[in-house]
């Protein structure tokens, strides 16, 4: 049993906190039991001067990402100059195994050193690869967690990818990672996969059924991105209708789908997602560099949407720092709508992501729940004279790192280090390879 003792509130749920001792056993949120302090299989956490919360659930990255930040042409361009000038530097990297489970690593560590226990890795970039070799990037990404000790979901994404190449690598994908597993959820919950056209603005009819079949097969969840504005012009140069239109015709508009971005909705369209059970997913820190908007959270909310928070890939959001951009969501949320309450905010980034995975489990600090933890120290002097320790976690202090990351019962960060990695090493690994690639590139 692990107990985390002498917090100044633990964050609950958005409408709970509790001011006692939170004990963990066997992966779960437990009662306590009769053993003493003086037991050595009892390990207490001093959570003296801390906010104690679930672990973010960063439902929509791209972790191939990491090794593409801060590149030239990729900022203040609109999305025709941006997907070229991407792909240009892909096919000069090379994606594969390698690259896929080196960058991964990277985007996975920064997010657990920043509070980020599960991260949905929307994977769109393939390469070359064929069936096998997609399987061997999907595993190369999932041996990054589980060395970390991360919560993973893969996502096997299409981006203009043939429909049948697509969903012949995501049965293959589901064999290899998740085989006999319900709803393509590992027995330990550590790692799942779900499927996911990059978008109607550039996935055909056919690749949305064919992977619709695959989820309808074995239970997977469905996740997607529209209204990013870009996509609605494509979409309706193309075929003479809005993205939502489309998804409804298409069938991807019901409640095992997460949809993320949704800068440009109108209020049918809200209504529309909300009466088919649709999730979605606030990713702020992409969609305003971007040029796409912002998305009205407060109205998807008020009409019954679940939204969860993302932070998307590096080529559009440099930082995995969720909690960040939980902070983003609520400076920019006046602009379009009503303020979204700091409790909000961070239920967003918990319990909303969670249940747009389809993980009830997570993202919340109820009895038998997943044991994910953060453990944030809030008594230093950029917390000094905080009147709300929980309003002050997003409000104050941005950029701040969580002290300990427990993930399913585990110490995955203690004391701002990851327990299983060096930090340097797994940085310097992401680079040298990639200098390595681009030497031989140039050659």
């Amino acid at each position: 049993m692990l107990t985390i003792r002498g917090a100044v509130t633990t964050f609950i749920d958005e409408t709970t906190e509790y001011a006692g001792d939170l004990f963990l056993d066997a992966g779960v949120v437990t009662e306590p039991d009769a053993r003493g302090a003086a037991d050595p299989q009892l390990e207490v956490i001093d959570a003296s001067g801390c906010v104690v919360t679930p672990g973010l659930v960063n439902a929509h990255h791209h972790l191939m990402q990491t090794a593409f930040r801060t590149l030239p042409g990729t900022r203040g361009v609109p999305m025709a100059t941006w997907l070229p000038t991407m792909a240009a530097v892909y096919a000069e990297v090379g994606i594969d195994a390698e690259l896929a489970f080196t960058a991964a690593r990277a985007g996975l560590a920064e997010g657990l050193l920043s509070g980020v226990t599960t991260i949905a890795d929307h994977h769109l970039n393939w390469g070359t690869a064929g069936v096998e070799d997609s399987v061997a990037i999907a595993s190369g990404t999932a041996a990054a967690a589980e060395e970390l000790g991360a919560r993973l979901v893969f996502v096997r994404g299409s981006a203009r990818d043939d429909a049948e190449l697509a969903a012949a690598s995501a049965e293959a994908i589901v064999g290899a990672l998740v085989a006999g597993a319900p709803q393509g959820i590992r027995a330990d919950g550590l790692l799942q996969v779900a499927v996911g056209p990059a978008g109607v603005h550039s996935d055909s009819p056919e690749t949305f059924a064919l992977l619709g079949e695959v989820a309808a097969k074995y239970g997977l969840r469905r996740r997607t991105q529209a209204n990013e504005q870009v996509d609605v012009v494509i979409a309706l140069e193309k075929y003479g209708r809005r993205p939502i239109d489309l998804l409804e015709e298409w069938g991807w508009l019901a409640p095992d789908v997460t949809v993320a971005h949704l800068c440009a909705v109108t209020p049918d369209e809200i209504a529309r997602l909300a009466a088919a059970g649709v999730t979605g997913t606030h990713a702020p820190a992409c969609d305003l560099p971007m040029g796409w908007g912002i998305a009205p959270v407060a109205a998807l909310r008020a009409a019954g949407v679940t939204m969860g928070l993302g932070t998307s890939g590096g080529g559009s959001n440099d930082a995995g720092h969720l909690l960040a951009d939980a902070r983003l969501a609520m400076q920019v949320a006046p602009l379009v709508g009503p303020p979204i309450p700091a409790r909000e905010a961070l239920s967003m980034a918990t319990k909303g992501s969670a249940l747009g995975l389809g993980r009830p489990e997570l993202g919340s600090l109820t009895l038998g729940d997943a044991a994910d933890v953060c453990v944030w120290d809030v008594s230093g002097v950029a917390d000094a004279a905080v009147a709300d320790p929980v309003a002050g976690l997003l409000w104050a202090n941005p950029g701040r790192r969580p002290k300990h990351v427990i993930v399913a019962g585990r110490v995955v960060v203690r004391d701002y280090r990851l327990v299983s990695a060096d930090e340097r090493t797994v940085t310097t690994a992401l680079e040298d390879l990639l200098a390595s690639r681009r030497k031989h590139s140039a050659h």
